[in-house]
């Protein structure tokens, strides 16, 4: 998978200072675990998934979940779990005969509802399973190391590699009076399965659920107070440096319907300002991004980012290409990044930018940098005067 692998080459030129790499489940889990981007939920019961994957139905997509929980009734768990496992086969078939490249092949997971259902779908599928990258572990909690169990034991048969994705969502990580005690032992517990864990990914619909909370559209999850401090909580616990783990940020529930579904809150300036090849002035991008996507989205991975969360869940393939746009490094925060990295041989503590309209300081802006490095190996670096409006205009780029 490359992130962006729709781009002609020549849209790839105008758009990327450096451009992405390629990955797949066998890349190093420090690069794979920023690489996810938006990942599209897929209902287990859709009977459509190997089709749309194989035909490349939704541009862009880089990572998916099949869903065996909250997206399914409790009576259909059977009829997707054979839906699923018959999925994967026919994609697995179809890769063995090269109807589809490996580089088209987004990541799989299966959210599950049990650690033992991970063990049966494995065993059911075959050589098939070697698709799935991990499995995601909904309602997880400081007591559920039975996930990981399974995972580890798969893995130590060379059935795999896996990986697995908690999800916090639980009453004890969102309730003030245990939050810290069990995000403290959630994260004991995960140290002991560090290599194995891909992502943290926080379950906010789940959170508000708790409080009869659902946010409207034209906020942002960071504008609900109680669910904002739980994020703050998990990000001071699992975002620390020295324990590497990737938060991802929580589902954007709202897609549009052909219609505007929000008030028009992006920032004209980015628009205005940024010009096609031909000197055409892209206002109208404005008007078509508010139509066609969600600006509420767009303001939300933006905190997401300055708060130090990569990746998103999404419900919908209108979501991936804002989503992903949004984690591509600008060219100013590359060469910052840069500067800095080869400036930590301890010669010199502080030097100004390449833009010369700030100073970067080595020691604290060090890890910072690594992460810019390791986004830009993703989802690449844009040329010097681009931004993520670049990715909206679709005429060189199909």
């Amino acid at each position: 998978m490359r992130h962006f692998n729709y781009l002609t080459k020549e849209g790839a030129d105008a758009t990327f200072f450096r451009a992405p790499e390629v990955f797949d489940n066998n890349t190093h889990r420090g690069i794979l675990s920023h690489a996810l981007g938006a990942t599209l939920y897929m209902p287990g019961t859709r009977e459509t998934i190997a089709k749309d994957i194989i035909s490349k139905k939704n541009r862009g997509l880089a990572s998916t979940v099949f869903c065996l929980e909250d997206s399914i009734g409790d009576a259909e768990v059977p009829r997707a779990e054979q839906n699923i496992t018959t999925q994967v086969q026919e994609i697995y078939k179809a890769l063995k005969e090269q109807e589809i490249e490996p580089i088209d092949l987004p990541l799989i997971f299966i959210r599950v509802r049990s650690a033992e259902q991970i063990l049966r779908l494995t065993d059911k599928m075959g050589d098939s399973s070697k698709l799935i990258t991990g499995f995601i572990f909904p309602k997880f909690t400081s007591e559920s190391h039975e996930y990981f169990e399974a995972v580890k034991s798969l893995n130590q048969q060379s059935v795999g590699p896996f990986y697995g994705m908690p999800i916090i969502e639980s009453t004890q990580a969102i309730y003030r009076e245990s939050r810290i005690h069990e995000l403290m032992e959630t994260k004991r517990l995960l140290d002991s399965y560090h290599d194995l864990v891909l992502n943290v990914r926080i379950g906010a619909t789940d959170f508000s659920g708790y409080y009869g909370i659902r946010r409207g559209p034209d906020v942002t999850i960071y504008d609900i107070t109680v669910i904002r401090d739980c994020i703050a909580d998990i990000i001071n616990i699992f975002g620390r440096v020295e324990s590497d783990y990737v938060i991802s940020g929580p589902v954007w529930e709202y897609f549009s319907n052909g219609g505007r579904v929000l008030k028009p809150q992006l920032r004209k300036s980015p628009f205005e300002q940024f010009h096609d090849t031909q000197g055409n002035n892209r206002t109208k991008i404005r008007s078509q991004l508010l139509n066609k996507y969600v600006d509420g989205l767009i303001r939300e991975v933006i905190l997401d980012k300055e708060n130090g969360i990569i990746g998103k869940t999404i419900i919908h393939p209108s979501h991936i290409i804002p989503v992903q746009s949004l984690y591509i490094v600008g060219h100013e925060e590359y060469l910052d990044a840069l500067s800095i990295i080869e400036n930590s041989n301890g010669l010199q503590g502080v030097t100004k930018s390449h833009y010369t309209n700030k100073m970067n300081e080595v020691k604290p802006h060090y890890k910072w940098a690594q992460k810019i490095l390791l986004r830009a190996k993703n989802y690449g670096v844009f040329h010097e005067q681009h931004n993520f409006i670049s990715l909206f205009t679709e005429d060189i780029y199909v």
